[in-house]
């Protein structure tokens, strides 16, 4: 079980790990310079016993842990990743054993030997760095189960406010788990995000839904307010943090340049323009025409099944919308019977999905063979044909029909910003099980944060997402 502030172990565990793992280090150095005699011969009238080197081992332990403990390595408050992590304990450990050489060998020039310091500020930056990525695995595992989150209050849901939920969404390995929000201009709920009164009830919010962590994320116009709600976290003793009112200037989108010593501040174009719209088309045509022409035996005995299983055609095509509101025909295997669009009304009584989404789970329309095409995403498979003539992308938001872009709120246009994908963000972070206005926080992000890195990575995650079918329906 994880701890509040998101650790798994307590602060004083991971003292004593470290402890232990510096002893080991210590001993380990010890027995490769004095037993292995790793690097010079030991004369034997040279060689020194673990015990005379006792009090140096107690004395670097305790050196250690007191630099690790100034440089932050256990603040609680912090919210670190593992190579930050590797950096304080890199350095803490350089520290602690420069002071070490300096104080023994000050004293004793010639009875111990410097290697044996070397090797122990060797490896104790290699166990400390490993137990610490141990930890940090384990806790973004448990994380994403829904184990040891931090409860947060979002304070403003305006472009600030969607921009921490969006980037929680996408990131649950963080730790957060969003209680809800407050906010003065929407009483609605995003998503799953639940709005839960104006900012005058944060301090009742506050004391009732046991929140962790209050994130401040008000326009600069209301300084007053962001003043009384850090004041009354202080008087419940709930942490807070500020979102700055420069919220399109995260470093990712920050281009920072001077005019003698002057600092000039910009915002670096949109991720997917120029010549990375170029790289992502080329991986699209690339990939798209590799599959189909793989897969072509694959998606004839598909065809074959499907009109031996139910009357009507192989293919089934819809009206989509594509980049910048543009129309495309959009094509899938059919899994359904023919005239199944119709019935849709019928059946808006069982939809199970947020938002303008239409999704039943065991949709009565389904064939026999479309069942299995719609497990195993099959039926999908003909859009690679849409990503070879550029309608649509491997990697993007979900196309949406014109009918659900007629209900989008103003924000949520956004997604329409870039060509759909076959793939998407949202679909490896859960796919179906998301609420509408989760995805398309997810989308936005990734419009947002878009690299080519990124694109193969959610083409990677696809790959599970889809053999376990998790939310395919």
């Amino acid at each position: 079980m994880l701890h509040r502030r998101g650790r798994l172990l307590p602060i004083g565990i991971l003292v004593i790990l470290d402890a232990v793992l510096i002893s080991v280090s210590f001993a380990l150095s010890w027995w490769i310079r004095y037993e292995l005699q790793l690097g010079r011969e030991v004369a034997e009238e040279n060689y020194v016993g673990f015990d005379a080197y006792l009090l140096i081992h107690l004395s670097l332990v305790g050196i250690l842990l007191f630099v690790f403990t100034v440089q932050g390595l256990y603040d609680s408050r912090s919210r670190t990743s593992w190579m930050d992590a590797v950096g304080v304990i890199l350095s803490s450990t350089t520290i602690g054993v420069a002071i070490m050489i300096v104080v023994v060998f000050g004293l004793r020039p010639y009875a111990y030997s410097r290697l044996i310091f070397l090797y122990a500020w060797l490896l104790v930056v290699v166990l400390l760095s490993l137990m610490r990525l141990a930890e940090m695995q384990t806790r973004a595992v448990l994380r994403k189960r829904g184990i040891g989150l931090e409860r947060v209050l979002v304070v403003g849901a305006g472009s600030q406010g969607m921009l921490i939920m969006q980037n929680i969404v996408a990131h649950p390995e963080l730790g957060y788990n969003v209680v809800g929000f407050a906010d003065e201009e929407r009483d609605e709920d995003l998503g799953r995000f639940k709005a839960l009164g104006r900012l005058d009830d944060v301090p009742r919010i506050v004391r009732t839904t046991d929140v962790d962590l209050v994130i401040i994320a008000l326009p600069s116009t209301s300084h007053q307010r962001v003043v009384e709600i850090m004041m009354q976290c202080e008087r419940h003793n709930v942490s807070f943090r500020i979102v700055p009112d420069f919220y399109e200037l995260s470093l990712s989108k920050v281009d920072i340049n001077e005019i003698n010593g002057i600092p000039l501040i910009g915002l670096r174009e949109v991720s997917i323009r120029g010549w990375n719209v170029f790289l992502k088309r080329l991986l699209d045509v690339a990939c798209s025409a590799a599959i189909l022409v793989a897969l072509s035996p694959l998606l004839l005995l598909i065809g074959i099944a499907i009109k031996l299983d139910s009357p009507g055609p192989t293919l089934y095509t819809q009206t989509r919308v594509g980049r910048g509101g543009r129309h495309f025909v959009f094509y899938k295997f059919r899994s359904m019977r023919v005239g199944a669009d119709k019935e849709k009304v019928e059946l808006s009584s069982l939809n199970e999905a947020s938002g303008p989404l239409f999704k039943i789970k065991r949709d009565p329309r389904l064939t026999r063979v479309g069942k299995v095409l719609r497990r195993l995403s099959l039926d999908e498979f003909p859009q690679f044909y849409n990503v070879l003539i550029g309608d649509m992308s491997l990697v993007g938001p979900r196309p949406p029909l014109p009918d659900e872009v007629a209900k989008y709120d103003e924000w949520h246009h956004k997604r329409l910003e870039i060509s759909p994908g076959l793939t998407g963000l949202w679909q490896v972070s859960g796919r179906s099980n998301l609420l509408f206005d989760e995805m398309v926080l997810l989308d936005i992000w990734y419009i947002e944060n878009w690299s080519l890195g990124l694109d193969l990575k959610i083409m990677l995650r696809t790959i599970p997402a889809v053999l376990l079918a998790r939310g395919a329906y």
